[in-house]
């Protein structure tokens, strides 16, 4: 337990902070708009309240006005911000500043973002007590490995040595949320702080944030899309709507009885949606990739020894972690990372390694989305010239036949006609998406790529997402590479899965097959790993032995045996350590899995 560096007086019974009609005022291009509308909010030390809803609900802007701040474009017009009995909104500047950092802390949704690139891990973590003249730079340094040994971090003595991009973003985003608490906050404010985690990951970074909560009994807002999440989390619920409060009350009751008709709409879009798996009577094989072994530079290989098949019409999921491989595989589709053995067919012609070596045909048959539109769009392009561009290079469409395309387009992503002349910044995260594919669909491709299409996106605008694509296929007889960590939305898509870990695959064949035992054991701890919607999971997922094993390891690219020994409840030390793992055919439709357990072994172990 870290000494109090400060006196916190007030009383455990008394709100730390309240909120009262607070109204908050974002310009637009009609002016000022209301955004947040007369919300109310309470909080006591020791206690978690949710705020929950879609992008655009008023979730962050509440959490930083929790600040007493504002974001540019933005300004608090009504209410009451009292902090431990300081009104924040008639507070000096330098009132405040004195208390961010050091009494209200704040924990961003992207910890690679939030951390200076050109600056080691504890530097960063020892600037707020220093600043604030709480400690010296050798105290604050001391009270950062004590604080990274009781977040579980590797290697505590030496990991704040590191550079950002020289730890894993389960890692990072533990390391941001001691940062957040080395001048020992009494609130927190947790913005989305792993929407763009894997599963496993996430149960690092929320075992850490609700450790803190309790073992140091600060107050904690949690701001999040994700239901399934903070009902691990918080205490109560706040469920917001285009900034005007929807419904309120403690986390069992909203998930046991929600009273508002858009409670219960986003408790069911975080419901697995199972899709049925496509019928296709003489299936002709589209993409091959034949024993794909890639790597980046001088470095290790990290694609070994990859083949996949994927069906003209049908969904093929990889899935697996950070760091397994699955956007090294993309590249590799591609022609951006060129191969070091093996090859790559469409429709049985081989396709050259490198880019700049494929053909405007070959370029035109595969065409990517990517997982974050609003980097994938050029924010000064209208969306007639995003979804034009293609329709020019690849069809050789211009003026009226162009523009005809164009609305077709808009039509099939279900936006109206008069979207064509709007900018990026114009659009909401999900509209942003679906120019995205309209955009690879302009090209009238063979197959597309989407790499993590949803993961950035509120539950509710990634089901509409999922469903459109669904659609699309359907339609249009379209063949996706969809790649995911995301279990619940491979279940809501995929014909076929190919769970990937490590740059090799451990698993694959159809959902079905892969989605029942026998489980290899990391599809089993990738499948345990989704949080449930109810209160407990998160504890008894901790206690399982698979978490155990499983979690605050990272994945490590190995040359012999098999990569997921150190983290496999099941391994046979002196064998899995160095030996290969043979592959093993459960069913007659193709499902395979390597692993030194036989099919029955582990049939019987997951019982």
């Amino acid at each position: 337990m870290l000494v109090d560096m400060k006196d916190n007086s007030g009383s455990e019974s008394e709100p730390l902070l309240q909120m009262k009609g607070l109204r908050i005022e974002g310009l637009s291009e009609n002016g000022w708009q209301e955004i947040v509308c007369g919300i109310d909010l309470e909080l006591k030390r020791g206690e978690i309240i949710g705020l929950i809803g879609e992008s655009g609900a008023g979730k962050s802007t509440i959490g930083l006005a929790a600040m007493g701040y504002a974001r540019d474009g933005c300004r608090i017009t009504e209410g009451d911000i009292i902090f431990d009995g300081i009104e924040l909104r008639t507070a000096s500047e330098e009132e405040k500043r004195k208390l961010r950092g050091t009494r209200i802390s704040y924990v961003a949704q992207s910890a690679a973002a939030a951390f200076n690139p050109a600056h080691r891990l504890l530097d960063q973590y020892v600037e707020g007590p220093v600043a604030h003249g709480l400690l010296s730079p050798d105290r604050a340094k001391e009270k950062g490995r004590a604080l990274y040994r009781s977040l579980d971090l590797p290697d505590p003595e030496n990991i704040g040595e590191r550079w950002p991009h020289q730890v894993s973003g389960g890692q990072l985003q533990r390391m941001m949320v001691a940062m957040a608490m080395s001048c020992e906050p009494d609130l927190i404010i947790f913005d989305e702080p792993t929407t763009a985690l894997d599963v496993t990951t996430q149960i690092e970074v929320l075992k850490t944030i609700k450790e803190i909560v309790v073992d140091r009994n600060v107050a904690a807002i949690y701001v999040t899309h994700d239901l399934a999440v903070v009902a691990q989390m918080a205490d109560h619920l706040m469920v917001l709507r285009h900034g005007k409060l929807v419904e309120v009350n403690s986390t069992g009751q909203i998930l046991k009885s929600p009273q508002q008709e858009y409670t219960r709409n986003l408790l069911d879009a975080r419901s697995r949606d199972e899709k049925t798996p496509s019928q296709i009577p003489n299936p002709q094989t589209l993409l091959s990739i034949d024993s794909v072994t890639a790597g980046y530079g001088k470095g290790p290989d990290i694609l070994q020894d990859i083949s996949i098949l994927v069906e003209r019409g049908q969904t093929v999921a990889v899935v697996g972690e950070s760091g397994s491989g699955k956007s090294t595989l993309a590249r590799v589709i591609t022609g951006l990372l060129p191969t070091r053995s093996g090859a790559v067919s469409l429709e049985g012609e081989l396709l050259p390694a490198e880019l700049r070596k494929r053909g405007k045909q070959q370029l035109q048959k595969i065409q990517m989305i990517y997982q974050l539109p609003d980097v994938a769009l050029n924010p000064r392009q209208r969306v007639r010239d995003i979804i034009g561009r293609p329709l020019s290079f690849y069809l050789g469409l211009q003026g009226k036949q162009r523009e005809q395309r164009i609305f077709e387009l808009l039509q099939q992503i279900e936006l109206p006609e008069s979207f064509i002349d709007r900018i990026p910044d114009e659009l909401s995260g999900g509209e942003k998406q679906r120019v995205c594919i309209a955009r690879a669909l302009a090209a009238e491709p063979e197959l597309i790529i989407c790499d993590e299409v949803t993961s950035a996106l509120d539950s509710i605008v990634a089901k509409a997402i999922l469903n459109l694509l669904q659609r699309l296929q359907n339609e249009l007889g379209l063949t996706y590479l969809f790649i995911s960590h995301d279990l619940d939305t491979v279940a809501s898509i995929a014909d076929q899965v190919v769970v990937l870990y490590a740059g090799r695959i451990a698993e694959q064949g159809p959902k079905s097959a892969v989605f029942q035992p026998p489980f290899h054991p990391y599809t089993r701890l990738l499948l345990s790993s989704v949080p449930e919607m109810r209160q407990g999971w998160l504890e008894e997922t901790l206690s399982s032995r698979e978490t155990q094993a499983g979690i605050a390891r990272e994945v490590k690219i190995t040359e012999q045996g098999c990569p997921f020994v150190e983290r496999c409840p099941v391994s046979i030390d002196d064998i899995c350590a160095h030996s290969r793992p043979p592959i093993h055919t459960t069913t007659a439709s193709g499902h395979t899995f390597a692993c030194q357990h036989s099919a029955e072994a582990l049939l019987e172990d997951s019982k």
